[in-house]
């Protein structure tokens, strides 16, 4: 059985998972959607997918397709995964579910009822470097005492990834902590007796904090420290620096290192090297074999509660 798929949004990430999808077997991309028609055509073209399309209820009529993964704005999300599941197609939708925890309450229970495959893009449970650090532990051979993270990017003006502009605004608590959030929680496994979050001035056009400070406590102790900033210049992206009572690790992406900078060596460790592929390697095996993937709706909700009572705190 082959996988019939529509990736929605040409963007930067529907690029990034068009080129993970090209390594994995028992899906056909059918389709890629959006608004921009040109743009659509152009990625399609590129990826050697056969249709470009502008209208994503089209793509829901259609018996055709299985699935969908979802690259569009942020604010899209949850209306597009309520329609996804309503028609009936299993969906991936990229980080965040949702921008309140009303409405990933409401998916959350829309997804049970439905029996699909719902998941979401939370990719640091799939990079190959956080995966490794989860083994250890599942293993016994590391607990975390703390976590500290970095999340820095420079975007006082409303761009995306390729530094393109764009009509919607991102949110550090809501997409960039959602990732930090809930990898501590997945790592430590373990409740949370604390979380608290402070914020910086809003950006007078942008409406939002560009700064966060946000501090997390398990029911055992373990601390998290994250450190989030839209006004940082100098190198962009995740550092997450592990320290347990055995040895620290640094992860960035896909990478990771000892706390004193060397390189673990993951090459031989999983089936790709890279997050993204192996994130979505799980959603097509779920929806071939039924099985719940690592990051569908009930493994990760708890954090979108976290988000809740860490946005009453601002």
């Amino acid at each position: 059985m082959t996988v019939r798929l529509a990736v929605v949004g040409a963007g930067a990430f529907g690029v990034k998972h068009l080129q993970a999808l090209a390594h994995i077997d028992d899906v056909e991309v059918v389709a890629v959607v959006s608004d921009d028609l040109a743009q659509a055509h152009s990625v399609a073209d590129r990826f050697d997918v056969p249709e470009a399309l502008n209208s994503y209820e089209a793509v829901l009529a259609r018996p055709d397709i299985d699935a969908v993964l979802l690259c569009t704005p942020t604010p899209l999300h949850t209306s597009q995964t309520k329609q996804a599941l309503l028609s009936g197609k299993h969906v991936q939708v990229e980080i965040p579910l949702a921008e309140s925890w009303r409405e990933a309450r409401e998916i959350g229970a829309l997804a049970k009822d439905s029996g699909l495959v719902c998941m979401v893009g939370h990719t640091r449970r799939y990079n190959p470097s956080h995966q490794w650090v989860h083994q250890r532990i599942a293993a016994g051979e590391f607990t975390i005492q703390s976590m500290d993270i970095q999340t820095f990017f420079f975007r006082r003006t409303n761009v995306n990834a390729l530094g393109e502009p764009r009509s919607w605004t991102d949110s550090l608590l809501w997409h960039h902590a959602a990732h930090s959030v809930d990898l501590f929680q997945y790592q430590t496994g373990r409740p949370l007796t604390v979380a608290n979050a402070l914020a910086g001035p809003l950006h007078p056009e942008l409406g939002i904090p560009m700064d966060l400070s946000i501090q997390l406590k398990t029911d055992i102790g373990q601390i998290c420290t994250i450190a989030l900033s839209f006004n940082n210049e100098g190198p962009i992206g995740s550092h997450f620096r592990y320290i347990g009572d055995t040895a620290t690790y640094v992860a960035h992406y896909d990478d990771l290192f000892t706390g004193n900078g060397e390189q673990i060596d993951l090459t031989d460790s999983f089936s790709s090297s890279d997050g993204v592929e192996l994130q979505d390697r799980d959603f097509i095996g779920s929806v071939l074999t039924g099985h719940r993937p690592l990051t569908s709706i009930e493994k990760i909700i708890h954090c979108y509660e976290t988000l809740g009572v860490l946005e009453g705190t601002l």
